[in-house]
């Protein structure tokens, strides 16, 4: 075959290879890059042999330049500075502090246990050093934890990705022209940072304006147009200092992102497309290049040092760089195993592999073999544990706790008093002077200001609550206040009181739940409340009378006079959903109408001002026996007439 075709060849194998990666890590619901890999060591040298990375030739650095451009301006968009500033400082101690930890640890482990030279455990140390935006954004969607990890994880693997690979080529360049002057090396490093910091953000500030003022352009071609001038910044900041690109591609996007750009969705999907392709390339032709010998030919000295960077230089770096965090254990933990490296990782250490060759100098197979085997255990051991790790500790972003309450009325306080008690933060926000009084009263914690603000959703906190709940007497305000939140913030739970047919759409293509029952009528309910006519009562499904607990509550609330207002499933309190299947075990509060004439509650002892307090009460616990003892002797007549 002639050479252009055999290279042809080669890449639409690759793309295809790495599509099909993509599509079965979707099916199997597995990290994308354990499919990736496994794929292109298949079809590479050491595998079957179809893919051959070599023929490629100087074409390779240029593939894996330009698509390392797209993967790192599409990790700085998904950067949101409101989420960053809730975790800016341990961040910042996760990039500077955490960089000079692993680059301490991992040299000497490198060095001890790998026996490599010290300028070559240094150059490992280096590349290591970046944990992968590629591999922690899709394993992140896949196992939904909870956010404040998920934004920590993002974000170190998209502002540590730079400094790591600038980081390493610093290394590299003394290692090659033998500079070992702490200084220089230091000034390469923030000289690098700078240039590559400063284009990148003169450059988004331009694709951004662009975005916002060049009408005349269609949407598809302004995707491209960014695409376009995404290069030419990256290409621009190569010419004027190596390797400042890197950080260029970075500061962008995350410019970008945070500038208010319309229709910057689009251009996310657009972007993250073309991530996927990219990964889905530079994996597959990279783990084809990969000699598996030269991988087993490292040793157990290798696979030491592997594990100490896992198991002893991570938890060291996390505990820290999150000392005086509000981070508890179980998350810290989590930071500690998920420390996957990626794709920048991999073609940092294959460029540098053919730089040392070409210089004469060893160790170059070497450094590629270890950063595979650091790639391939990180990968797999923590990309396929995650999942079951997060369910374990129980940081979700379902076990989030807290609430978000819109409408300080009498029903969206008791609802507050509910999870107040359990200790879990609760933020009221309402426009009304009186009845946020009464929340203060309560020690409740309250935001005189309308919801439809996003800026004081956030100043409650919605971001680390798990429940956000519109409950004020506008059913139509309360659904387009909870479709805000979820699109703006997809807290996990999100729920209002609206009628089935708001503004003519039907809720059940929305991500907002509808609280307690089908079409409740707060007005009455508060009225009830604040004339005491009304019983907190309880109640525990058990599986002897399951059926029939349902459906006495089920006609009571069809009759008009009980509410369901919370379920506690294992442990965890949850505002009810009009759409909730119940289980057995789980205990059901429920307010219940108490039709009495108040003169009678008086005479008989009750109070107005009385506080509600959860009992199980007759009017529910004890129709279901006495429905059962009827139907009973019902049936024993029929018997005895039988007989």
């Amino acid at each position: 075959m002639e050479a252009p075709f055999e290279i042809t060849l080669q890449m639409v194998i690759t793309v295809f290879a790495g599509i099909s990666a993509q599509v079965m890590a979707a099916y199997f619901k597995l990290p994308s890059i354990v499919l990736l890999l496994l794929l292109g060591i298949l079809l590479g040298r050491d595998g079957v042999g179809i893919l051959q990375p070599h023929l490629l030739g100087t074409g390779l650095e240029v593939i894996v330049s330009l698509a390392t451009a797209i993967i790192l301006f599409e990790g700085g968009l998904k950067l949101d500075r409101r989420e960053l500033g809730k975790v800016s400082v341990t961040l910042q101690l996760l990039v500077t502090l955490g960089t000079l930890i692993t680059l301490l640890g991992g040299s000497l482990a490198a060095h001890w246990l790998g026996e490599f030279p010290w300028s070559i455990a240094f150059l490992y140390a280096s590349i290591v050093v970046v944990t992968g935006p590629t591999v922690v954004g899709p394993l992140i969607q896949q196992i939904n934890v909870d956010r404040q990890v998920a934004t920590l994880l993002e974000g170190e693997g998209v502002l540590i990705d730079p400094v790591g690979a600038i980081l390493a080529y610093v290394v590299l360049d003394t290692i090659l022209n033998g500079d070992t002057d702490p200084i220089n090396a230091i000034t390469g490093l923030l000289l690098r940072l700078g240039v590559g910091a400063a284009i990148g953000g003169i450059g988004g500030f331009l694709m951004s304006w662009m975005f916002k003022r060049a009408n005349f352009i269609s949407f598809e071609l302004k995707n491209l147009v960014v695409l376009a001038v995404l290069w030419g910044l990256f290409a621009l900041a190569q010419m004027i200092r190596s390797e400042s690109g890197i950080m260029t591609t970075v500061v962008a996007g995350a410019v970008f992102a945070n500038s208010s750009v319309p229709e910057e969705r689009l251009l996310r999907s657009f972007k993250n497309q073309l991530t996927i392709l990219s990964v889905s390339v530079l994996f597959i032709l990279l783990a084809a290049d990969l000699s598996i010998a030269s991988v087993l030919a490292l040793g157990w000295g290798s696979l030491f040092t592997v594990l100490v960077l896992m198991f002893v230089v991570r938890p060291i770096n996390i505990i820290l760089c999150t000392w005086n965090s509000d981070l508890n254990w179980r998350q810290k933990l989590f930071l500690s195993w998920v420390a996957p490296r990626g794709i920048v990782s991999a073609s940092v250490a294959s460029l540098f592999a053919i730089l040392l060759t070409q210089r004469g100098i060893n160790g170059g197979d070497s450094i590629k073999a270890l950063v595979f085997l650091t790639i391939i255990m990180t990968v797999f051991c923590q990309g396929l544990t995650a999942r079951w790790l997060v369910k374990w500790l129980r940081i979700t972003s379902t076990d989030a706790t807290g609430a978000v309450i819109v409408g300080c009325n009498p029903l969206g306080l008791l609802i507050a008093r509910f999870f107040q008690e359990r200790g879990e933060g609760v933020v009221m926000i309402d426009t009304d002077p009186e009845r946020l009084a009464q929340a203060e009263a309560q020690n409740l914690r309250v935001i005189a200001s309308s919801a439809l603000d996003g800026e004081i959703l956030e100043e409650a906190g919605i971001g680390s609550m798990g429940t956000f709940l519109a409950i004020t007497s506008n059913g139509e305000v309360n659904f387009v206040l909870a479709q805000r939140a979820a699109e703006e913030f997809n807290p996990p739970r999100v729920l209002a009181i609206f009628p089935r047919h708001p503004q003519g759409s039907p809720a059940e293509n929305s991500k907002v739940n509808q609280a307690f029952v089908s079409d409740l009528s707060v007005k009455t309910w508060n009225e009830y409340l604040i004339n005491g006519q009304v019983k907190l009562g309880t109640t525990t499904l058990n599986a002897a009378e399951f059926d029939s607990q349902q459906q006495h509550i089920q006609d009571k609330i069809q009759d008009g006079i009980l509410v369901p207002l919370l379920l506690e499933r294992q442990e965890r309190l949850q505002v009810m959903s009009a759409t909730l299947e119940w289980q057995v075990g789980d205990r059901i509060i429920y307010l219940l109408y108490d039709a009495r004439p108040n003169l009678l509650k008086l005479l008989s002892g009750a109070s107005q001002s009385t506080p509600l307090t959860v009992e199980k009460l007759a009017e529910v616990e004890e129709v279901r026996v006495k429905d059962a003892n009827v139907s009973d002797k019902k049936d024993a007549t029929v018997a005895e007439k039988v007989e």
